[in-house]
Parts: structure tokens; C-alpha cells; sequence
């Protein structure tokens, strides 16, 4: 494998390790039912694809 392959894998697993936290934070408050900095933008979405299929 060249240099900059494992300089890929190197950055990929950096962003991983990096977003793991945050990530699970969100996943967290989003199935606990909290509100999210996300929920004034898709709530309404939401509710509307929910009355769209019944």
C-alpha cells in the first residue's frame, strides 16, 4: 500500500474518533426525545411526511 493510502486510512480513522462523541450526543437527545438544534428545521417535515402516508 502507498503512502498515501494509509495517510487516507489515518485521516478517515481521525474523523471517525473525532465525530464519535458529538455524533452519539445527537443519537442520544434524538431517541430520548429531547429537542435538537435539527428539531425547529425537521420537526415540521417530519410531521408533514407522517400526515402525507397517514
Amino acid at each position: 500500500m502507498t503512502i498515501t493510502g494509509w495517510l487516507q486510512i489515518l485521516v478517515y480513522c481521525g474523523i471517525v474518533v473525532l465525530l464519535a462523541k458529538p455524533l452519539g450526543g445527537y443519537m442520544h437527545r434524538v431517541f430520548s426525545g429531547e429537542r435538537t438544534f435539527l428539531s425547529p428545521i425537521l420537526a415540521p417535515l417530519e410531521r408533514g411526511l407522517y400526515r402525507i402516508s397517514g
